[in-house]
């Protein structure tokens, strides 16, 4: 089949194009307000974009009556942010954090999530989350408008917690986090295997360090 997205001729029950840029990573973001109210919420439009600095982003449209939504307006407001890496075991109070809730109240208390404080930035950090991001705020781009108008806000990563359970043999693996991504429509995945597969470009590096390797461990 082929649609084009702007005449919503695809003919189908549900909007496909979610469902086909899959799996997206969750940005579970956490801010502050300028009365140093914790916010917090989920964001499957997000992903990193540049890792040398590292740098992130995370995509949102506006509230009822075109106020942006909380996390792109605390960022910009405080200049900082905190990405939350969100987990299976996380799962159920992720999904509590997207209600929308009255001005003012806070997602950790409705969710009863604990926060610590950040290291960089003023922004708190989701306690339970095994990998934590704090962010400077860079800026925010608006999209081409749709049936509502779409920001994308970029960070700059400044500090990163990994809980050591995480690195093994001077790695991450991520497998023990069991992080989630969002699918289309309510769907999830969840991260508990991988492969390798060395880029042409990199074999000859790896060829050369695994030689190394085996070299150093047989004396």
């Amino acid at each position: 089949m082929f649609y084009e997205p702007d005449k919503r001729n695809h003919g189908l029950r549900y909007n496909p194009f979610k469902a086909l840029v899959v799996p997206r990573p969750i940005g579970w973001i956490s801010s502050v307000d300028t009365n140093g109210i914790p916010n917090l919420a989920p964001y499957s439009m997000f992903n990193a974009v540049a890792d040398d600095p590292p740098c992130v982003m995370f995509a949102s449209s506006t509230k009822m009556g075109g106020a942006p939504k909380d996390s792109r307006h605390c960022a910009e407001a405080t200049g900082e942010f905190v990405v939350n890496l969100a987990t299976y075991s996380s799962r159920e109070p992720m999904n509590r954090s997207s209600e929308p809730l009255p001005l003012g109240t806070s997602e950790f208390d409705a969710t009863q999530l604990e926060f610590e404080p950040s290291v960089l930035v003023r922004a708190p950090r989701v306690r339970c989350s095994p990998v934590q991001l704090e962010c400077k705020f860079l800026q925010s781009i608006e999209m081409p408008p749709g049936t509502n108008r779409n920001f994308v806000t970029f960070g700059r990563v400044v500090g990163i917690h990994i809980d050591d359970e995480l690195i093994v043999d001077g790695r991450v693996d991520i497998c023990r986090a069991r992080p989630i991504a969002r699918m289309g429509y309510m769907d999830y995945a969840v991260v508990d295997s991988v492969f390798e597969m060395i880029a042409p470009s990199r074999q000859g590096k790896a060829f050369a360090a695994l030689a190394e390797t085996r070299k150093n461990e047989n004396g």
